[in-house]
């Protein structure tokens, strides 16, 4: 059986995904092009899943772009026709720990 992201993978290679108004609005936003979009779900990981979204289940997957630039993206699962990309957004350092993967535990973070 093929995981999560083997299959999130495969849909966004095969050009099948679309984006949310949001999404697009934060990529515009923060200027990450589609390429790097595909660059960070080819070779990152999904650090949170979230199963029973209200909106769907989904997860978040974060890597990094050819320069090296970490970026987060939200995806809906693979089981519909088309994965749909969430939001995206370049992790802050500091609610982050240093490769991006683990959301740091602060006191005034509630």
């Amino acid at each position: 059986m093929t995981s999560l992201i083997e299959e999130i993978r495969q849909k966004v290679a095969d050009e099948k995904f679309e984006f949310s108004k949001h999404a697009v609005d934060q990529s515009i936003l923060r200027q990450v092009q589609v390429q790097e979009i595909k660059e960070v779900i080819a070779n990152g990981q999904v650090i949170e899943d979230y199963p029973n979204d209200k909106y769907g289940p989904s997860c978040l997957i974060s890597g990094l772009t050819q320069t090296r630039r970490p970026i987060h993206v939200q995806c809906s699962y693979p089981s519909r026709s088309l994965v749909r990309i969430i939001t995206l957004y370049q992790p802050d350092p500091q609610k982050w720990d240093e490769d991006f993967t683990q959301r740091r535990n602060r006191g005034d973070d509630s």
